[in-house]
């Protein structure tokens, strides 16, 4: 499957935006506007006006969604779920080519609000995968104190941990001392 840079970009996104949800153990990573300012900034979102408390009520709406997007146990629940969030969007795909990055492909419509342009433009990166029989991808980590989202782009689709060096190390580390103290028993 090609991953062109937008489609790069839109992943880093809807996985950060996913992962900024409030669970258990932490607090929103939206919890304002001013988080708002700083993820859109940071992520390089380009079209994007003066934000607001009704931007910030959305875009929590549009990342639960994509949150069930992640949780979908099939392509079929996934592609209808996808449909929807870009239907909603109402989205318009034009060329286009800024701040200097080629030619590519903007699903948004001009002037659409930061919600609509993440769920048109990442919900359409999502919705590559499922065309691509790639759905599997989209992943929660497997660690059982943590269930960050996460896209496999591993040849072999065998990522199991949103980061192998925290989730992944610490489950084999206690993995292993678990071994060790059964076998000194």
């Amino acid at each position: 499957m090609l991953i062109t840079h937008d489609i790069r970009c839109a992943l880093d996104t809807v996985v950060d935006l996913v992962n900024s949800a409030p669970d258990d153990e932490t607090a929103d990573g939206l919890p304002d506007v001013a988080a708002l300012v700083d993820f859109v900034r940071g992520h390089n979102i380009s079209d994007v006006g003066v934000l607001s408390e009704f931007d910030l009520s959305a875009v929590r709406k549009v990342r639960s969604r994509f949150a069930g997007i992640f949780a979908a146990p099939d392509a079929r629940a996934a592609a209808g779920q996808i449909n929807e969030l870009v239907a909603a969007a109402g989205t318009t795909p034009r060329l286009t080519d800024h701040d200097g990055y080629d030619w590519h492909v903007h699903y948004f419509a001009p002037g659409a609000s930061v919600a609509d342009h993440l769920a048109a433009d990442c919900g359409m990166a999502l919705a590559f995968f499922v065309v691509a029989g790639e759905q599997e991808r989209l992943r929660r980590c497997e660690a059982p104190d943590c269930r960050r989202a996460f896209v496999d782009l591993s040849r072999n689709r065998s990522r199991r941990y949103c980061d192998s060096r925290t989730c992944g190390n610490r489950l084999h580390v206690a993995a292993y001392r678990a071994r060790r103290k059964e076998a000194a028993g």
